[in-house]
């Protein structure tokens, strides 16, 4: 079982820190990211209505023996964990994170929320995910209807941007000293001390410097959506031979997806920007005293 858990949030950098950490010899990453397993355990009835092809793949992982079976090649690493963004939204999940692993370490990556939010929805227009494509306002006013509704909650752009409530039912249920909050900001300016200061949190060798320098998971938007859609739902690859590993194959498709993105991220206009930190403004404040870090930059419009 895992001694330490990266629980979010989407879209604030632990795709990249889930890399990061699986170079570090003392670190066993698990090597399915994002398993979801203390999403779907004993939740039988749990469903969503999307189609997310994803989700078919996260709720294989159901039964602790599963769940296991992913650190079965665990060889007297240090530190053993895994990354699943939506632990720390789902209301359930701390609970069962307390019950079935209680002396857990918990990893939280948080990010301006509006920045966040609009990195989340650029990411499902990529994915060709998100009927509207091209309105990060009506996408965000609709989110009360979605949710209601029973969308995944891949599509509650806003509502993940609420961390207070979030993470203090992680600091009801674990010690502090368990919990390390990461600020992606600072992540993002300050990659190799960030993770110094994760290495020493985990007990292991802090002087390791891990190679940063690839992006992962960029929220980049396709320039012909046409073409996007076509390559998403069909891997050209196929037809190249049967002879050809699935990895191989599947490395091909992203490259011919990736061809299609644009370099640059839309930028998010100001009076956008300064509608949603109104509507943050509280839980932000919140959120500062209760991790002990100054926010004062998520509020800047």
């Amino acid at each position: 079982m895992p001694n330490f858990l990266i629980i979010g949030a989407p879209k604030a950098g632990t795709t990249a820190l889930y890399r990061y950490l699986k170079q570090h010899p003392q670190i066993y990453m698990s090597p399915l990211k994002e398993t979801q397993f203390f999403v779907f355990v004993d939740e039988e009835n749990l469903a969503f209505n999307s189609n997310e092809p994803f989700l078919r793949k996260y709720q294989q992982i159901k039964d602790i023996e599963s769940y296991r079976e992913l650190f079965k090649k665990v060889s007297g690493e240090i530190a053993i964990g895994e990354v699943s963004p939506w632990y720390i939204y789902l209301p359930n999940v701390a609970s069962k994170i307390k019950q079935y692993i209680p002396d857990v370490k918990i990893i939280a990556m948080l990010r301006d929320p509006v920045e966040r939010a609009y990195s989340n929805f650029l990411h499902s227009v990529r994915d060709d995910l998100e009927p509207i494509n091209v309105d990060f306002v009506q996408a965000m006013e609709l989110e009360s209807e979605r949710i209601l509704k029973n969308w995944s909650p891949r599509f509650h752009y806003k509502q993940k941007g609420f961390y207070y409530g979030q993470m203090k039912r992680y600091f009801d249920l674990f010690e502090a000293e368990k919990i390390k909050v990461c600020i992606y900001e600072n992540f993002q300016e300050q990659q190799i001390g960030v993770l110094q200061d994760i290495f020493r949190f985990l007990g292991v060798d802090d002087s390791f410097v891990p190679d940063n320098s690839k992006k992962h998971n960029d929220s980049r938007i396709p320039r012909s959506r046409v073409y996007n859609k076509i390559m998403l739902r069909n891997n050209p690859a196929e037809y190249m031979g049967s002879m050809l590993p699935l990895k191989l194959k599947n490395k091909i498709k992203n490259k011919l997806i990736n061809i299609n993105l644009s370099n640059k991220k839309p930028s998010l206009p100001g009076a956008v920007r300064k509608k949603f930190v109104e509507e943050y403004r509280e839980d932000i404040l919140k959120l500062q005293d209760l991790i002990q870090k100054d926010l004062s930059h998520w509020l800047e419009v």
